[in-house]
Formats: structure tokens, C-alpha cells, sequence
């Protein structure tokens, strides 16, 4: 079986209007690029094994006979899941697709910021779960910041924006037609 359609159905899905876009071999093979993408693959690594322990600990714990709240088994598997999807962008990012590194730099921006608001809300998880969602977002962090490197922004350029047509172009932007 041939996983490459199943990829690109995924690519497309995810990447949308800029899902085939790929930056020029020579930025995708530049040392620094391949660098950046050596220690934000080891960062994600980490994410994941603390997510792993995390769903440990609430084993554990719940073998052992203490309460494990039901928020914390979703929290578990959110961070999980969302890590998953974040090896799959960088994995993709990696290959040159412009859509794949957009992604990872959005959501390595927006998921520092949503974890530690949720961590904030007094008695909503366990002490050990709040520190775990500490570490996971300065590690998400970290991310975020080797995306950000100028190398990184110049070697995924934002794709134009696409011309509007306009009054002389034969299509009528009233109706779409």
C-alpha cells in the first residue's frame, strides 16, 4: 500500500490553498534549516514523553486507588494528540512545505498561551498536572523560537497574496461569475 495519496489527502486537508507549496530544495537542505528542524524534533520528542508520563502518573495514581478526575484523562489526551499532529506538521515542514511550517508556528504560538491560561484556573488539575502543562509550554516555546529565527522566515517565505480581479477582467465580482 502506497502512503504517499494518503498524505497528500492529508496535506490538502491541512495545507488547504498552499497544501503543494514547497520551498526551493537549497533552503529545505541548508544547515541551519536542517538544524532547526534536529532540535524541534528533539523537542518534540520531549513533549511526548511527558505527555506519556503524564498518562503514567494518572495510571498510577488511579491503580492505586486515588481519584483521577476526568479532566485530566482529557488533558492527557489532548496533549498527546496534539503532539502527534505537531511531529506530522514539522515532519512535513521538513519535506519544504510551506503550509506544514505555518502550522507548526501558529500553534507553537497559540498552545503556550492556551495550556497556561487552563493551568491557571485554581483546582482544575492536580499540582503535578499543572507543572507538567508548565513544562510543556516553555518546550512549546522553545519551538516557537527556533520558527521564528530569521533563517527560518526567510527559508518559508509567506506565499503571495492572490490579485483580486479586477473591473477589465471578465468576471463579475458581484455575482462570482
Amino acid at each position: 500500500m502506497r502512503i504517499e495519496p494518503l498524505l497528500r489527502w492529508l496535506d490538502r486537508l491541512a495545507g488547504g490553498r498552499h497544501a503543494e507549496r514547497t520551498i526551493p530544495p537549497e533552503s529545505r537542505e541548508h544547515p541551519s534549516t536542517r538544524r532547526a528542524f534536529v532540535v524541534i524534533t528533539w523537542l518534540l520528542v520531549v513533549e511526548f514523553l511527558i505527555g506519556c508520563a503524564a498518562v503514567v502518573v494518572a495510571f498510577v495514581l488511579q491503580l492505586s486507588g486515588q481519584p483521577v478526575q476526568w479532566e485530566v484523562w482529557m488533558r492527557s489526551a489532548v496533549v498527546l494528540g496534539m503532539t502527534v499532529t505537531l511531529f506530522y506538521f514539522a515532519w512535513r515542514a521538513q519535506s519544504g512545505f510551506y503550509w506544514a511550517y505555518s502550522r507548526l508556528r501558529l500553534f507553537s504560538k497559540i498552545f503556550p498561551i492556551v495550556t497556561l491560561v487552563i493551568a491557571a484556573i485554581p483546582g482544575l488539575y492536580p499540582l503535578w498536572m499543572v507543572t507538567e502543562q508548565i513544562v510543556y509550554s516553555l518546550i512549546l516555546i522553545g519551538v516557537s523560537d527556533y520558527l521564528e529565527s530569521d533563517h527560518m522566515r526567510a527559508a518559508f517565505p509567506r506565499p503571495p497574496k492572490r490579485a483580486k480581479p479586477g473591473p477589465g477582467s471578465g468576471l463579475d465580482t458581484t455575482t462570482g461569475a
